[in-house]
């Protein structure tokens, strides 16, 4: 019978194999995690103590930015922002709110917190492309067709809107069928819609109907331009026409593939 081969000799020499150490984790002790759990409070009380009931982080100005025809003051008093109340507290879309409801020149306005003891207004105001006269004052009205403000002098460069629908002809009919607003935000339209010289030449823009509008011209010229509809391809037209014939003083591009002028 065969002895122990010689890997046998040695393991019985060597023993058992040992078992091997597991090393043990120490898991932090009670004292600690109640150490790090009242620390965690304090930091947290402490820190809303400071947002909320300290000197600290309290509104002390109200700035603002993007103004032209209002001013600073104007703003900062229809906000009537929470001067003294902690910044943290202060409700900027109340603030934002209250100044489009106050200011409707007010297009838009962002209320931004500028910490540690500020709020920045940052407004953007309507622009007027169309004047409507009004005894002897003049409404703007903006590319929207809103009208937002009454002033006493017209500003420079803004035509006239005459909305005179003729009530004895077809123009009644257009009238009652899409009304006055909506013949407004056509004639809003048009004004965008004109080539930048033609705009600065522009004097008035006249909507006898939704089909009928034509513009007068500085130097006695007139655009006849049909509705509001193709209104960038009847500004390019109108820009060729007036380059080929530059002494003319009467346009007609409400049918821009048969554009026409006349007189000189």
């Amino acid at each position: 019978m065969a002895g122990p081969t010689t890997a046998e000799r040695q393991q019985q020499k060597s023993g058992p194999p040992r078992p091997q150490r597991v090393r043990r984790v120490r898991l932090p002790r009670s004292r600690t995690l109640v150490a790090l759990l009242a620390l965690a409070v304090l930091l947290t009380a402490g820190g809303l103590w400071m947002l909320y009931g300290s000197q600290w982080l309290r509104l002390e100005r109200v700035r603002t930015s993007g103004t032209q025809v209002l001013t600073p003051r104007e703003v900062v008093e229809a906000a009537r922002a929470p001067v003294g109340e902690p910044l943290i507290s202060v409700d900027t879309d109340a603030l934002e709110s209250r100044l489009r409801s106050k200011l409707p020149r007010i297009d838009s306005v962002e209320a931004v917190r500028s910490w540690p003891h500020g709020i920045s207004l940052k407004v953007t105001e309507r622009k007027p492309v169309l004047l409507i006269e009004k005894g002897k004052k003049f409404v703007e009205v903006d590319a929207e067709g809103v009208r937002f403000a009454t002033v006493e002098h017209a500003p420079t460069g803004i035509p006239l809107l005459e909305l005179t629908p003729d009530r004895e002809s077809g123009a009644a009919a257009s009238l009652r069928r899409f009304g006055t607003d909506r013949l407004l935000r056509e004639a809003v339209r048009v004004a965008g819609d004109l080539p930048g010289a033609v705009a600065r030449d522009t004097r008035s823009v006249k909507v006898r109907s939704y089909d009928s509008i034509s513009l007068e011209l500085s130097r006695g010229r007139t655009v006849v331009w049909g509705s509001g509809e193709k209104g960038r391809t009847k500004a390019t037209t109108l820009t060729a026409l007036m380059k080929a014939a530059p002494e003319a003083r009467h346009f007609d591009v409400s049918v821009p593939t048969a554009p026409a002028s006349s007189g000189s």
